[in-house]
């Protein structure tokens, strides 16, 4: 296994594991490296310095610290992060039921109530058309943050 900085070409810089670097280009060139940011496939190898393993491994306080992979790595995935627990901490997931149950708060034959789940895009438009608010959340609903 190797592992790789990548940038894609909005400037998005990320890392990412491969089983080789001919591993790496097969699947670039089959567009299936993508950006962990914005999605993009235009994604090269980044120039990275090379890790090198001491017996003893001394952390002064001025060295950054890695951070974990499930951490936000921009200003920007912080924010959705926080955007998303406000969602799941404020709000009831209703799944695919979102469009039933939005219906249903907008007739009166359910409560008005925070709610967010999924619903196929056609649903989601005839919502929209009916005149029932609906807006879809920048994050997959559904899992919760750890």
């Amino acid at each position: 296994m190797i592992q790789f900085s990548l940038k894609c070409a909005e400037g998005h810089k990320f890392e990412s594991w491969f089983q080789s670097a001919d591993a790496f280009d097969k699947l670039r060139a089959a567009g299936h490296v993508a950006c962990a940011v914005c999605g993009g496939t235009d994604v090269e190898k980044a120039v990275m310095a090379p890790r090198v393993s001491t017996a003893r491994k001394k952390v002064r306080a001025e060295e950054p610290q890695e951070r974990p992979l499930s951490a936000p790595a921009s200003p920007a995935e912080q924010a959705l992060a926080e955007l998303k627990a406000h969602v799941e901490a404020n709000s009831e997931y209703v799944g695919m039921e979102f469009a039933r149950e939005a219906r249903a708060m907008h007739d009166g034959d359910a409560p008005e109530r925070a709610i967010y789940g999924e619903a196929k895009a056609e649903d989601a438009r005839k919502l929209l058309e009916e005149g029932i608010p609906v807006a879809p959340l920048p994050f997959r609903p559904g899992r919760k943050s750890n």
